[in-house]
């Protein structure tokens, strides 16, 4: 991979990490699901207007929206307003990646190696001591919304392989048609049908332009732009070479909450994130090899059999199923 290449990658984990801080600051200014739906309704319009409808079946689109669109970010976005800090939040949402393997198993008949559980085992243990930790300080809902949320990426996944769609990207960008309706109708019964067009209107005031800087930033820095990037390295490369980067989100997402917001981590918490990072590597398969040091491939990664599940960033944004983030992940991711 050249250094151009990887430095390409690197900036697509960075915009992808930055995601969970835009988030945060969106929703000093938005209700959760309102933003939510904003930020997939910015997307939908041009993608309707000047983006060629993939060819993939309907259905598959719908059920990849309402995944990984309208149940992970706005039960992402719902989490953060009710406390998840946002640099935990982008650590516990790579529980999609253990959540994909076991759906995989359950719905696709796959295959789930002893590595991969290996893999998943230690992400769960991450995971409960994050709870734990949790539970000690703090209310425990936060973290079930946001692993429900890993879960609805999880889920979009799964329609993603199944929808095969043509041109992974388009199909991305055309699942930003599916969530804004079902959001904006949980905002309006949960947050009030005026309250976030009066923060809409509120926004473009002079103390507004903060909120509408992270929602410009969630969906086309993180969405358009990193989702673009990454699709290209991965029609350049194999998927195994640029899917471990995408584990450098959270790292970002982290740091930036703690440079920019004062979040703090402490050794419980960050020991717990650790071994969910290291257990979705190893569950996803991925040790350095001979082969990253490899040149452009020219052509995507090989399908995979159905005794060969994928990773959750290929899952998410590779070239055999779309993004995502985000992401927020957009937002994944976020």
């Amino acid at each position: 991979m050249s250094v151009k290449d990887r430095l390409l990658a690197v900036l697509v984990a960075v915009l992808w990490g930055l995601n969970f801080l835009a988030v945060r600051i969106g929703l000093d200014h938005y209700p959760p699901f309102f933003l939510s739906a904003l930020r997939f309704v910015v997307l939908a319009v041009p993608v309707i207007l000047f983006v060629p409808q993939p060819k993939a079946p309907v259905r598959w689109l719908v059920v990849y929206g309402l995944g990984f669109g309208a149940l992970q970010f706005g039960l992402l976005f719902l989490a953060i307003d009710q406390g998840m800090p946002s640099g935990q939040a982008s650590v516990v949402v790579q529980a999609s990646a253990p959540f994909t393997m076991l759906l995989g198993a359950l719905f696709l008949g796959e295959r789930v190696s002893r590595r991969q559980l290996g893999g998943i085992a230690l992400a769960v243990l991450g995971m409960a001591v994050i709870a734990v930790e949790r539970a000690r300080s703090a209310a425990l809902l936060p973290l079930l919304l946001t692993l429900l949320a890993a879960l609805g990426w999880a889920f979009g996944n799964i329609a993603s392989r199944q929808a095969r769609p043509d041109h992974p990207l388009r199909f991305a960008l055309w699942m930003s048609v599916v969530p804004p309706l079902p959001l904006l109708a949980l905002s309006a019964a949960m947050e009030g049908p005026t309250t976030g067009w009066r923060a809409l209107g509120d926004s473009f005031g002079p103390d507004g332009w903060t909120g509408l800087v992270a929602l410009l930033y969630t969906a086309l820095a993180g969405s358009v732009v990193g989702s673009g990037i990454w699709t290209t390295l991965l029609k350049r490369y194999e998927a195994g070479v640029v899917a471990p980067f995408s584990m450098l989100v959270p790292v970002v997402g982290v740091a930036a909450a703690w440079a920019v917001l004062g979040e703090e981590l402490t050794g419980w918490s960050l020991t717990g994130g650790s071994a969910v990072v290291l257990g979705v590597l190893l569950g996803t398969g991925w040790t350095p090899g001979p082969r990253e040091g490899r040149g452009d491939v020219t052509s995507a990664a090989p399908p995979r059999g159905r005794d060969q599940p994928r990773s959750a960033s290929d899952g998410r944004r590779g070239n055999q199923s779309p993004e995502p983030t985000s992401p927020v992940q957009d937002t994944h991711r976020s």
